[in-house]
């Protein structure tokens, strides 16, 4: 099990990574982590949901995902509550008290019966389970009943590798602090340190590695060097800097919601060379100043009405309208699909409050968001411009969207393999405005140059994602077996914990 001293420590990153080592070594390995909380998840082999981050693990072990690898996944939809996703479904929505409440444990309980089934079956299936945690062990405000870090360490007599970030300061106290506030049994259980995202002359560090691993009496397993350009899927965190290019052939605008999900469907533009990208959040007033863009895009979000509110409140949607009226293009992805419709209505309070609100009412639709979540990976074509190429993706919403015209749609899935024959999407009279429920929009080449031509780019040049996520990952898997001592893991790893 790889824990963290603190989020961002490097904890998803490290996991891939040896999974992807361990993988290309022969040993039949997979990811897990047994409680995971994120905005960014993807839908599985088997119809369920799980974090983004186990998913690029589980390519890292050349596996398909599997809601095994993240049996609890705490989707939040507001400061306070959050949807509940056990092995891949969505129970309910929860408040912190309900779910980290004194009284019994509060029903982490119940969810840790689910997190040891899943490992169960990993452990009957696989040579090697490698285990994330979450945030830190030394939270000890969470610690009782604790299923994510320590609760389960201990609970499978698991070893523990212990990361921290050596970029951000305070590396040894991070360290040090973390091993004083765990048990006498939790320290004994931490195997070895690994200090993450170093630069500069690793001699100059050597003294205090010595005086780290007298203090703790633990190896330090490896210092790991700040890798510049990583690009993998990123667990939660949203990188806001635009990214600026000398001269670009294109200019992206997303817009980002309080809760924005699956923001990694944009990757594939944020890493072109021709693009100029930009994140714009929406919590602040516009300040009538236009954005120059040639493609905005509405994201998905959490909380599609609570941040419909927050958009049109802080006005927004002017720059929206200002946009289409100078004859930009706009895609809507999930909710922001439904936010370009009539109404947003929740009539059973799936999302909070009960109630309907007016979207945009820049395409003639209307969303009734319903318990039941559609979880479902496609494949099928996207047709534009007088073209159709093949597009695949994946569903994740609760809405059900009407369209009050016969205007044909873009995509056309195929259920099976045998038929097209669902279509999704919608395309505006004007073709200025696309909206779809499909995630994963850009990642194929093919269908990323389409939708690019459609917006106004010429010349495109797509990212092949896929490729380049594999890179990245045997990149990252290269620099571990220089970096680590691989020697004293596998010392760890056949070592009797208790």
């Amino acid at each position: 099990m790889v824990q963290g001293t603190t989020s961002d420590a490097g904890k998803s990153t490290l996991v891939a990574g040896l999974c992807r080592y361990f993988a290309k070594q022969g040993v039949n390995v997979a990811p897990f982590k047994p409680q995971n909380m994120a905005l960014n998840s993807a839908v599985t082999s088997d119809g369920g949901e799980i974090g983004r981050a186990q998913a690029l693990q589980a390519i890292a072990c050349g596996l398909a995902a599997h809601t095994d690898f993240n049996p609890i996944l705490l989707k939040p939809s507001s400061d306070t509550r959050s949807q509940v996703i056990v092995q891949g479904k969505a129970l309910s929505h929860m408040d912190g008290q309900t779910y980290f409440g004194k009284d019994s444990q509060g029903y982490r309980t119940k969810a840790m019966a689910a997190v040891l089934d899943s490992l169960s079956r990993l452990k009957a299936q696989y040579e090697l389970v490698m285990v994330e945690g979450a945030g830190s062990p030394a939270e000890i405000n969470l610690r009782e009943g604790d299923i994510a870090n320590m609760g389960f360490a201990e609970a499978v007599d698991c070893p523990v590798i212990l990361i921290a970030d050596i970029d951000k300061g305070g590396v040894f106290a991070h360290i040090v602090g973390t091993l004083m506030l765990l048990s006498p049994s939790e320290q004994a259980r931490i195997k070895g340190v690994v200090i993450n995202r170093f630069r500069g002359d690793i001699s100059l560090l050597q003294s205090g590695l010595d005086w780290l691993e007298n203090k703790i009496d633990k190896p330090v397993l490896g210092v790991l060097p700040y890798l510049n350009d990583l690009h993998l899927d990123a667990e939660d965190a949203l990188m806001v800097a635009p990214i600026k290019t000398e001269q670009p052939k294109f200019k992206v605008l997303v817009l980002v919601w309080p809760r924005i999900s699956n923001h990694t469907d944009f990757d594939p533009l944020r890493l072109h060379d021709d693009i100029e990208f930009t994140y714009q959040t929406v919590t602040a007033p516009f300040d009538g100043k236009q954005p120059q863009a040639d493609l905005i895009i509405l994201p998905g979000s959490k909380s599609v009405r609570q941040d419909l509110t927050t958009m049109l409140s802080n006005g927004w949607d002017r720059l929206i309208n200002t946009h289409l009226r100078y004859g930009g293009k706009v895609i809507g992805i999930c909710g922001g699909y439904q936010m370009l419709g009539l109404a947003i209505d929740d009539p059973t309070g799936v999302e909070g409050q009960v109630g309907e609100s007016d979207g945009l009412g820049l395409l003639p639709l209307v969303t009734r968001l319903t318990p039941t979540k559609q979880l479902t990976q496609v494949v099928g074509e996207l047709s534009l411009v007088g073209e159709t190429v093949p597009i695949k993706g994946y569903e994740i919403h609760c809405g059900q969207t009407k369209c009050l015209t016969t205007q044909a749609a873009p995509i056309s899935l195929r259920p099976d393999e045998r038929r097209l024959g669902v279509h999704d999407g919608f395309l505006s009279t004007d073709n200025q405005i696309l909206g779809t429920y499909l995630h994963g929009l850009f990642d194929q080449p093919q269908a990323a140059q389409l939708l690019l031509k459609w917006a106004g780019m010429k010349e495109v040049e797509a990212i092949d994602l896929d490729a380049q996520r594999m890179t990245q990952l045997d990149r990252l898997a290269d620099m571990l077996a220089q970096h680590m001592d691989m020697n004293k893991l596998a010392d760890i790893l056949t070592e009797k914990t208790s």
